[in-house]
């Protein structure tokens, strides 16, 4: 059964660190520690002594470290030197850091481990791969970095533009394929040994990491590479992080413990110092042999959806090729706008029904809208966006008309705006429909924020925030004062809904009603 040394880095909070030791150790795992020597003494000492007696436990040789330095990797050899030879049962390695937790029980992180011969580290191309999105990357290696970025940045890059001006490149080790990926990794026994003889013997390899920039990426990426076949390595981290649109990395609290578990991941990271009730429940998960975990693992699909709601700067500018086209000073665009896309094609087809006015479905919003052949533009959507009113003249063309209905979502508002620009007469009929927290689920699941595995309750967490992102929508589009603009609303009568329809379509009040009293209009 797999047997794992954890290798933590850590700089501040003993009793965290006491109590992260505990729990990791109380399941038969083993942990090295390596606390900064930057911080005092005396908080080291709390961290002794909460844990002496534990023989699960060693301490690493104490170095300061600095954020982008080879300390960082040196702190963490010191951290595997002591545990490989503390442990000799220890069958992996796990690097976390002092903000991590588990999101798994100790037997399920066994049994996952016992079932994959291989190791898990993140190690992509380093020159082809674009894991690095911005600022330096062959100078990270080509160039010697002497001093920390963040606390000697004057130092840092009079350094770096000296080297370049003088033409001081170096070549990088010409057997080794520099990888990139996070510095999270769950590395076998026989990968540890591996990497610390290869050391032993090549002294030229400690040399040029000693002096590149942000080594950690870097350092056990490469080697782990250069030493294990393929086959053997899962290019990905056990431990869930994420990172802001700033590079910042996101940090979990209280409410998000089932957003967690439904990941696929054994450990998170970073957890709120201040999310003392989530670390309880994961800490008694962790203790707690439960194997059964319904994965979805939809957390960063769902981190993206949250943080992009509420920035309302949108651009309506027209695009460059749409500057010169027009539907057309004669015709008039009818569009339905409705976030229950089967409630407007209902309404489509009855008023296809009862006026003969060709009508076409969510063009902008669904691949397969049914269209008719024009030539190519209708095959992809992206395509029919990107020259949406050359799209909607050939739809007029086509049907040889002056008056065409068509479908959009909400969330279409740069379309409704550049449609409202054009020259053409544009109506909008709103159509307003309620939504149960069934529906918005379903929505949640359609949308890929949320799977079929999802727990309920990180679903119904969900619910507000979708709800009001439909609610943001039509406020939008109310608040734009379109002219022409009309709705009807499920809470009201056929009798109600007819007078706007009416307006809508300019046809008589009665073909109107008709129209309203569609069966099963605003049925799920």
């Amino acid at each position: 059964m797999a047997r794992i040394a954890y290798i933590l880095l850590c700089h501040k909070d003993p009793v965290a660190i006491v109590d992260q030791a505990k729990r990791l150790t109380a399941k038969g795992d083993f942990i090295a520690i390596h606390f900064d020597a930057r911080a005092g003494i005396e908080k080291f000492n709390q961290i002794s002594e909460g844990l002496a007696g534990n023989d699960r436990v060693v301490f690493a040789r104490r170095i300061k470290c600095g954020w982008g330095e080879w300390s960082l990797v040196e702190a963490t050899l010191n951290a595997v030197e002591a545990a490989e030879q503390a442990f000799p049962h220890a069958t992996h390695f796990y690097m976390v850091s002092g903000d991590c937790m588990p999101i798994k029980s100790a037997e399920f992180v066994h049994g996952y481990l016992d079932a994959k011969d291989c190791d898990f580290i993140e190690s992509f191309d380093y020159f082809n791969s674009n894991w690095i999105k911005t600022g330096m990357k062959e100078e990270r290696l080509i160039y010697r970095h002497y001093f920390n970025e963040r606390t000697h940045k004057a130092l840092f890059y009079t350094s770096f533009e000296l080297q370049k001006r003088l033409g001081l490149k170096r070549a990088i080790p010409a057997d080794l394929e520099i990888m990139i990926g996070s510095q999270w990794w769950c590395l076998r026994r026989r990968t540890i040994e591996a990497i610390l003889a290869l050391l032993k013997k090549r002294k030229d390899i400690v040399r040029f990491f000693r002096t590149t920039w942000i080594p950690d990426e870097t350092f056990f990426q490469t080697l782990v590479r250069h030493l294990v076949p393929h086959a053997e390595i899962e290019a990905r981290t056990l431990t869930f992080l994420m990172f802001s649109d700033y590079g910042m990395p996101v940090t979990f609290y209280n409410d998000q413990y089932d957003l967690l578990l439904a990941q696929d991941f054994m450990f998170a990271r970073k957890i709120s110092p201040e999310a003392l009730d989530l670390k309880r429940r994961l800490g008694a998960l962790y203790a707690s042999g439960k194997t059964d975990f319904n994965v979805s693992n939809e957390g960063r699909k769902l981190y993206t959806y949250l943080t992009q709601q509420g920035r309302y700067g949108r651009r309506f500018a027209p695009r460059f090729w749409e500057r010169e086209s027009t539907l057309g000073r004669d015709r008039e665009l009818l569009i339905l706008v409705c976030k229950k896309w089967h409630v407007a094609k209902r309404l489509l087809n009855a008023i296809r029904h009862s006026t003969n006015l060709p009508g076409v479905e969510f063009l902008f919003d669904e691949e397969n809208a049914g269209l008719p052949h024009l030539g190519g533009i209708e095959n992809a959507m992206e395509k029919r966006t990107r020259h949406r009113r050359a799209m909607v003249r050939m739809l007029f063309d086509y049907y040889d008309t002056n008056r065409l209905l068509i479908c959009l979502d909400p969330n279409n508002m740069d379309l409704l705006h550049d449609f409202y620009s054009d020259r053409c007469t544009t109506r909008i009929l709103e159509i307003e429909c309620t939504f149960d927290d069934d529906y918005l689920i379903g929505h949640a699941q359609r949308a890929g924020l949320a799977g079929e595995n999802t727990a309920r309750e990180t679903l119904l967490h969900l619910v507000p925030t979708v709800r009001q992102e439909f609610a943001h929508e039509i406020d939008a589009i109310r608040e734009a004062n379109f002219p022409n603009f009309h709705r009807i609303s499920e809470q009201n009568t056929d009798t109600d809904n007819a007078i706007p329809i009416s307006q809508f379509l300019e046809v008589p009040t009665d073909k109107a009603t008709e129209i309203a009293r569609t069966d099963h209009l605003f049925a799920e």
